[in-house]
């Protein structure tokens, strides 16, 4: 958005949301308009992320405003998570937002059983502006810094609820566990088509099935999505509670579902052996993979077989060396003609989406390996093999059907949305880029995707290839829902949805109902308008709900990272620098987890940081440390919570200056 040139005057009042700084000052962002800067003592009490009212106090040109806060208007923080420090008879909580501000007091009798050094669920009730904050102790999680203590401080500070409400499991507990042949009324039966499905190993909620069939010089795919709308009614206890939680949330070990267990691994799971419901994308695409038609029907099918990635993916990559691929070819015969099928049909949608300018970032994604005990034994990269990216493919292509269909109906509807990266950003991007030898278009500050894709794929596998891709991701804008088609700038489309995932995104659920309403001939005026004054709020809580869900999965990983190198201090790797700051570089092992050197580890000599180009430069020697460049590292610590790894420069590398 761009900037107010002229900036706010003296004496205005402005509305804008607090961000702390980890110290005792912070600054005021708000629509349109450059930070206001709120020192220690015009800070009024307020604490990260509150919602204030401000006052311009100087406004000198040249120079940030500042303010002065004059209300609090919403309050951010009404549950915190931290440690507990005694102090005769009282408390302290030390929040784990180290950006909060202040820390919270606790009297006697609100310590609710915690100890010295435990961490803790803090309820906050007293908010003064001349005093600590005071709260409550409502939850004991266990003693600071132990592996599963810190993991339920990041659920817990996030406000990702765990447990369902009794009458949420009681609800789902009256849905029977089996199709019955009143529901099949009415349906398109499926059940003789060879269908199956194809997920990790481990899946347990399984929302997507296919199939496939010739139509003469045409192929017919089937995507068939579990039915969850049939089941979960809107404004049911069950509906609401999903709306609430907007998504599952994924861990290594673990899962925290948006429905109860016996709907998301039960009837709602396309199971193998079992009658499901299923709402059903149908597609026909010519030999060139162009799509011809498109049609939606509510179906009854039969998976014929659960199957995974990795032996999927050595059917289609053909991995003879691989010593099982001989029993996955017998354990999948019946299977493997319509295997091949999907696999030539998905190379060639891959191809088109390519072709048009869908940015393909397939940066290193990294899982842990957890084993009997809930131990980090391992980090792995993420296996993106033929298979998982021909289910991506026909998903793609089930969404976007499905959102093109809605948009030309001219459906109340969510669509997922991604705007073109800003001019700002894009220049930047463009400049480091061109510092790495690579030209790219930009004109007026914008750029077409393909531009992008096509660097993408000139890098690919060389050691640039995940530093362009991380600097690109961090250009771009996130993908977001909303009621209106703005199109999708990374898939280069013109439309696009969420369709294909009901058991763990609230956004597919709630296009099901919409979907079927149309179908069949409900989604009059009345029900068209109730959906249209809903959907806003619906696309602002799942987009909130979803980037909660990405960053509390990222942080549970980056524990479950230190957890793993905390075994392995004193080894030494090979890393790629992936980012430079004025205090060190951080560094990136080929199993993604990343560490930071600091300058005083470095060498004997100061070194120099250049903003623009990223770079430490020594003083002395003139070495230059640039992003890209592969260095070793030995780890030299590894915290838990917050989650960090350090490295130093290995003692070969640094001899390099002497």
């Amino acid at each position: 958005m761009a900037k107010n040139q002229k900036g706010p005057e003296r004496g205005s009042i402005i509305t804008g949301v607090f961000n702390g700084t980890g110290k005792e000052y912070g600054f005021v962002s708000y629509d349109g308009g450059e930070d206001i800067f709120i020192s220690r003592t015009y800070r009024g009490g307020a604490l990260n992320r509150d919602r204030v009212k401000v006052r311009i106090i100087s406004a000198q040109v040249g120079k940030k405003p500042e303010g002065a806060i004059l209300e609090i208007l919403e309050h951010a923080n009404s549950v915190i998570t931290g440690t507990l420090e005694m102090s005769s008879g009282f408390g302290f909580v030390l929040a784990d937002d180290r950006k909060l501000g202040s820390d919270i007091f606790v009297s006697a009798e609100n310590l609710g059983g915690a100890k010295d050094g435990d961490k803790v669920v803090c309820e906050l009730f007293v908010f003064d502006p001349k005093k600590c904050p005071e709260g409550k102790i409502t939850e004991v999680l266990g003693a600071s810094g132990t592996l599963e203590t810190d993991i339920m401080s990041v659920i817990r500070s996030n406000n990702i609820p765990e447990v369902f409400p009794d009458d949420v499991l009681a609800a789902a507990g009256r849905i029977a566990q089996s199709v019955s042949e009143q529901e099949m009324k009415g349906r398109t039966d499926l059940r003789s088509l060879l269908t199956f499905t194809i997920d990790g190993k481990d899946a347990k909620d399984m929302d997507d099935a296919l199939s496939i069939e010739s139509e003469g010089d045409n192929t017919v795919l089937y995507v068939h999505i579990a039915d969850v709308s049939h089941y979960v009614r809107e404004n049911s206890v069950i509906d609401r509670e999903a709306r609430d939680r907007g998504t599952s949330v994924y861990f290594a070990d673990r899962v925290i579902p948006m429905l109860p267990v016996s709907l998301s691994n039960g009837i709602c799971s396309l199971n193998p052996d079992e009658d499901r419901l299923a709402f059903t994308c149908r597609m026909v695409f010519d030999s060139q993979g162009n799509r011809l038609d498109a049609a939606l029907m509510e179906t009854v099918i039969r998976s014929d077989k659960k199957m995974d990635y990795p032996s999927v993916g050595a059917i289609l990559e053909e991995k003879t060396d691989d010593p099982e691929y001989e029993s996955i070819l017998k354990d999948h015969e019946p299977f493997i003609d319509d295997l091949k099928k999907m696999h030539e049909l998905s190379l060639k949608l891959r191809k088109k989406r390519y072709d048009r300018g869908a940015v393909d970032f397939d940066l290193p994604e990294a899982k842990a390996v957890i084993d009997d005990e809930g131990v980090c034994t391992d980090i792995v990269p993420y296996d993106r093999n033929e298979a998982a990216r021909l289910i991506e493919d026909f998903m793609l292509a089930a969404n976007e059907s499905v959102a093109e269909y809605a948009s030309w109906c001219e459906l109340p509807f969510i669509y997922r949305n991604h705007e073109s990266p800003s001019e700002d950003k894009m220049t930047i991007f463009a400049s480091f880029a061109g510092g790495l030898g690579h030209v790219l278009h930009v004109r007026n500050g914008s750029i077409h995707p393909k531009e992008l894709s096509k660097l993408l794929e000139s890098v690919r596998g060389t050691d640039e290839d995940g530093l362009i891709g991380r600097m690109l991701l961090r250009s771009m804008k996130k993908a977001d829902y909303g009621p209106e088609n703005e199109g999708h700038f990374g898939l280069a489309a013109r439309f696009y949805t969420h369709f294909t995932s009901p058991i763990r995104r609230y956004p597919d659920l709630m296009i099901h109902r919409i979907l079927k309403e149309n179908l069949n001939e409900g989604l009059d005026k009345k029900r068209s308008e109730h959906y249209r004054e809903m959907l806003p709020e619906v696309c602002e809580r799942s987009s909130y709900t979803e980037r909660r869900a990405d960053s509390v999965e990222r942080d549970i990983l980056k524990i479950k990272m230190a957890e793993y190198m905390s075994a392995h201090v004193g080894d030494t790797y090979t890393a790629v620098i992936s980012g430079v700051s004025g205090y060190g570089l951080y560094a990136q092992l080929d199993n993604t987890i990343e560490g930071f050197i600091n300058c005083m580890d470095i060498g004997k000599e100061n070194y120099i940081y250049d903003e623009t180009k990223l770079t430490l430069t020594g003083e002395r020697s003139h070495r230059t440390f640039r992003l890209g460049q592969r260095i070793s590292v030995q780890v030299t610590g590894a915290s838990m919570y917050p989650a960090a790894v350090d490295f130093r420069l290995y003692e070969q590398e640094a001899e390099k200056e002497e």
